[in-house]
């Protein structure tokens, strides 16, 4: 029964982890001071872990294979958040975590017990850096990873005697062994202010004489902040100790509701840093919420796209495009190996298309997470060591067009036997190929003058209207999207979806670029960044979403103070 529950508050812990990175990211804090090298003793926690792996080391296990490589990872992690909704406060906590993760290999670097779902156990950690309370809960965590472990190894020794030809890659490319230990990364907020802030954003739907004329339209005005500190400490049998921090802060809007026909529409946004002091003033806080109020009610007057299929030019925003990079491009460039007896080099829709083009040939791609800053903007997926404990590198995945390299954690691939420093993990995980920082830049840079000049001079030609989109949402709908008349005039339309949006248009469909970046950082359980330039689109299609009108409200909203 206790065994039965420690593994529920594993489970509920590990759950509670991956929603709260979900929410806030795990930001690489590039800014911090520069890293400093010391030994482990002078940490308490590093201390218990190595004189735990050392033990481990020494333990004879008479007629048992001995592991060949054994990983300790603690994640402790503090995350704090506030929520106000239509002018009140409605949430504010603060959390504590930590939890080991183990990693127990069985074989050699060839051929061992590890799977494609990753591998290791997990155990809950003391809060109170407690040394004895932390090498218990190493020492179940190892004894649950070994045992795991063998089982796997024999599993996979029979699997392998399925296939005629041997195994080309190693399971795990060797590195050597670093020693870093960075200052201890600490959230940095000033709670009281930034309650004050969401509380008014929040409420500026019923209060601001900008948007108070239409506030009865507003169903639901929601303003959140978000900060995360995240400290990693990693310890090998190849010798790697590593103590690594970042934080991360995410101030956050969210304002919508439904058109006359019913339509759910809605804005959300918000602005992102790896230091508090980073994150945007109170009065451009302020500014972003009126905004989005204004553009919600234009949204909601705006008219649905047309019902006629549209296939033609479409301009898209840095804004948007760097969704489209990161949605269709990125994971496709992050090589995880497929399933044994199979052939492919990697998962995903790049899988053959080593040295062959994947996009315009005056694009290439760069990923470079040792690149902290891009015009004076810190970059949340930049870091110096991956979570595996290899160094980042810069890596020029695409050039002109022809796709080069992969993104290669310790998990090799054909054709790449070894790391080239992004085996990233998201909180309690196993690491995986991960982008940093990806750049995208073109040989052939237009101004946006120009790309507009080009998308209206294609209108022209085709005798018809275009399109152009400033925002995207999830699965790459489309939030702002204008009809761009062929004498230059806009007009916002609601309800429109992409059609065949997908590599293929990648590859072929972009005709220009911009030489305008935009820095999108990203907030997933991962820290990413990714640059990109507006570009223009010759041929992706444009359709009325067939979704469900919702019924409205039946009962009117309450009466707002003085109206």
């Amino acid at each position: 029964m206790k065994l039965h529950l420690r593994k529920l508050q594993i489970c509920g812990l590990l759950s509670s982890v991956l929603y709260s990175a979900a929410l806030l990211s795990t930001v690489a804090d590039t800014n911090s001071a520069a890293a400093q090298t010391a030994a482990p003793a002078n940490d308490p926690l590093l201390r218990a872990m190595q004189l735990e792996l050392d033990r481990e080391k020494s333990l004879l296990l008479p007629g048992m294979q001995r592991p060949y490589y054994v990983e300790y990872r603690l994640d402790d992690m503090t995350s704090y958040e506030a929520v106000a909704n239509y002018g009140a406060l409605t949430r504010e906590e603060e959390n504590r975590q930590r939890i080991v993760r183990v990693t127990v290999r069985i074989g050699d670097y060839t051929t061992d017990s590890s799977t494609s779902r990753g591998d290791g156990s997990l155990e809950l950690a003391p809060t109170d850096d407690n040394p004895e309370a932390l090498r218990y809960a190493l020492w179940t965590a190892t004894d649950t990873a070994y045992k795991n472990a063998l089982r796997a190894y024999s599993t996979k020794q029979a699997a392998l005697k399925q296939f005629q030809s041997a195994q080309a890659q190693p399971d795990f490319a060797q590195a050597k062994p670093v020693v870093q230990i960075s200052p201890l990364a600490t959230l940095d907020l000033d709670r009281d202010e930034w309650k004050r802030r969401i509380v008014e954003v929040s409420g500026l739907f019923s209060s601001d004489k900008q948007v108070r004329p239409f506030a009865e339209h507003v169903q639901y005005s929601v303003a959140n902040i978000r900060g995360i500190a995240l400290n990693r400490y990693l310890v090998n049998t190849e010798g790697t100790v590593l103590r690594q921090g970042y934080t991360g802060y995410d101030g956050a809007i969210s304002v919508g509701g439904q058109a006359a026909d019913g339509m759910r529409l809605s804005r959300d946004n918000g602005t992102v840093a790896a230091s508090a002091k980073d994150l945007e003033s109170a009065s451009a806080f302020r500014k972003r919420a009126i905004e989005d109020l204004k553009s919600y009610e234009e949204l909601r007057n705006a008219p649905v796209v047309s019902a006629d299929d549209y296939h033609g030019p479409v301009l898209f925003s840095g804004d948007a495009a760097a969704d489209v990079i990161d949605r269709l491009f990125v994971p496709n460039i992050e090589a995880d190996r497929p399933e044994m007896g199979t052939t492919a080099r990697t998962t995903g829709a790049y899988s053959s298309s080593f040295k062959a083009r994947v996009l315009p040939q005056m694009l290439s791609v760069t990923d470079d997470p040792l690149q902290a800053k891009f015009d004076g903007k810190a970059l949340l997926g930049a870091y110096t060591f991956d979570d595996e404990g290899v160094p980042a590198q810069s890596v020029d995945i695409v050039v002109s067009g022809k796709l080069e390299n992969f993104l290669i954690g310790r998990e090799p691939v054909r054709d790449f036997d070894t790391s080239n420093g992004h085996g990233r993990a998201a909180p309690a995980q196993a690491a995986h190929s991960r982008a940093g920082v990806i750049l995208v830049k073109s040989s052939q840079p237009l101004s946006r003058e120009e790309l507009n000049k080009r998308l209206l001079t294609m209108a022209k030609e085709q005798g018809r209207d275009v399109y152009s989109v400033e925002t995207l949402g999830g699965e790459l709908l489309p939030r702002l999207l204008y009809l761009v008349h062929p004498d230059g005039t806009r007009q916002l339309v609601r309800g429109a979806i992409f059609d065949e949006l997908d590599n293929r248009s990648l590859r072929s469909d972009i005709v220009a670029a911009g030489n305008d970046p935009y820095v999108s950082n990203s907030l997933g359980t991962v820290p990413q960044t990714t640059i990109a330039p507006s570009m223009l689109f010759d041929d992706i299609g444009v359709k009325r979403a067939t979704l469900e009108q919702q019924k409205l409200p039946y009962y009117e909203p309450p009466a707002l103070p003085g109206k």
